[in-house]
């Protein structure tokens, strides 16, 4: 008996568009693995300087903790230049933007290997910072426009596995390459992987823009870029033995007025760079701001961490980048699930306890020692890092639970510099929580200093919770029609 009409309809519909899938696959399988790779790029080398911190110190004539400038301001420049991407893209196109990004990238990368003092590698890491800002933004917007929605959600999560894959191996390949090799090499070997990445660019990469591009927010970019620049440099101000307190308020205060003057701006322009009349979704505000507590108590724990186990406990720096792998592991793990939690718990409850329970782990860490067996601190690594992902995930989907999705891709800038700002307050903080807590030369001083750090950073951490706890007991609350 013949299949009746219905069903092979059906069925030739559903074997067009699975074929239609395919061929999304296949015909941006080259951008696929440039994005894939960029992704890699970015999260090897957030992680793998972390490891060679005492290492590349020693080879400046600087202590371990004067280092936190060659962080942050990597993490700061990618918080202050992510927001131009967008217009960059519409105005210059995503091949010549995301090509300029790879090559400014490797330009930077090169100039850290080859500097011989701090501020040189701080100079550096800024210009690799230029050109790691458009990498992840414009690689998901190039996504966005090409790929297939039905095929979406598969090629984001290969892109996301490379990302998580240089989380793991940044660590262990730092470790690697400081003991056996050279710090130089952390840096150097970004050079060729951009070279390949330049050429897929010109191959793979399509030509996204817009004829008339928005006017770019100029004035209001240079109000938040100063703001933020001032406030970490207020920060550099407090690490001075002789604090310089006319001179660290004087910043402040400046960078609060630049604060309070892009506020008032941003409500008299039609583009601003970051639009603050999102923050009215109560989601969004809560998303905001509890990242940035939540980010401030942690994003300075991974430095810490290698700091205690190399110089307060000894170990080589290829150990202590393999005990960083757990973390990954951790991370990864939790991702499986999170949306099980969701479902039953909500954003709420989850994220209010989630967040205990990561300032307990926090808290936990002051408890150990240089005599604390391998496998324990292992274990309490693996179970931070599997909490952590939870956070880190359900925080980053909350901002959109609520909002109208074509506010989606400011509210993703908005999203991404939050994320990175906070990152590199978190870190400055955590190391100068460590100098303030640090007396004397000796690894038992730094295991001390590092205990009572650990303290006070559950404790922030733990702030965040009240944050979350402001979240809507209903799971939706209406987007405002004009934010």
């Amino acid at each position: 008996m013949p299949p009746s009409p219905a069903v092979s309809t059906a069925t030739a519909d559903a074997a067009l568009a699975d074929i239609g899938t395919r061929a999304s696959r296949e015909r941006y399988i080259g951008l696929i693995w440039l994005v894939s790779a960029a992704f890699f790029m970015q999260a090897l080398d957030s992680t793998i300087v972390n490891t060679a911190v005492p290492a590349i110190a020693s080879a400046l004539n600087e202590t371990p903790l004067n280092m936190r400038s060659a962080l942050t301001s990597y993490v700061l420049t990618l918080a202050i230049l992510i927001p131009a991407s967008p217009w960059l893209c519409d105005r210059f196109g995503t091949r010549r933007v995301f090509g300029v990004a790879i090559g400014t990238f490797a330009i930077g990368s090169l100039l850290c290997g080859l500097s011989q003092t701090l501020p040189e590698l701080v100079l550096a890491r800024v210009l690799q910072g230029c050109g790691g800002a458009a990498l992840m933004p414009v690689g998901r917007y190039v996504l966005v426009r090409s790929i297939d929605k039905r095929d979406f959600v598969q090629v984001m999560s290969t892109v996301a596995t490379f990302g998580l894959l240089g989380s793991v191996l940044g660590p262990l390949l730092g470790g690697v390459l400081v003991q056996y090799t050279s710090w130089r090499l952390i840096f150097l070997i970004n050079v060729p992987v951009s070279i390949v990445g330049m050429w897929l660019n010109h191959r793979e990469m399509p030509e996204y823009r817009l004829d008339t591009a928005n006017r770019f927010d100029l004035f209001g970019f240079l109000l938040f870029a100063a703001a933020s620049a001032l406030l970490l440099a207020a920060s550099e101000f407090a690490a001075d033995e002789n604090i310089r307190w006319v001179e660290m308020g004087s910043l402040v205060v400046m960078a609060v007025l630049f604060g309070f003057a892009y506020v008032w701006h941003s409500r008299r322009t039609d583009h601003p760079v970051a639009d603050l009349r999102l923050l009215r979704v109560r989601s969004v505000w809560v998303a905001l701001s509890g990242n940035l507590l939540t980010r401030l108590g942690v994003s300075g724990m991974f430095l810490l961490i290698v700091l205690f186990l190399q110089v307060g406990c000894g170990w080589s720096p290829l150990m202590a980048g393999l005990m960083m792998v757990p973390q990954a592991l951790g991370s990864i793990s939790a991702k499986w699930l999170v949306n099980r939690m969701l479902i039953r718990f909500g954003y709420r409850r989850l994220l209010f306890a989630n967040t205990l329970i990561v300032a307990l782990s926090i808290a936990m860490f002051a408890l150990l020692g240089p005599e604390t067996p391998m496998a324990l601190i292992a274990l309490l690594v693996y179970v931070y890092g599997g909490f952590m992902g939870m956070q880190y995930t359900v925080m980053n989907t909350l901002i959109y639970t609520d909002l109208d999705v074509k506010y989606a891709s400011m509210a993703s800038s908005m999203a991404s510099t939050t994320q990175y700002l906070s990152m590199s307050f978190g870190i400055a903080m955590a190391t100068l929580l460590m100098q303030a807590f640090l007396h004397g030369q000796g690894s038992h001083a730094y295991v001390v200093a590092f205990r009572w750090t650990v303290i006070v950073l559950a404790v922030v951490t733990a702030v965040a919770s009240r944050v979350f706890a402001r979240l809507d007991k209903t799971p939706k609350t209406p987007a405002p029609s004009t934010p």
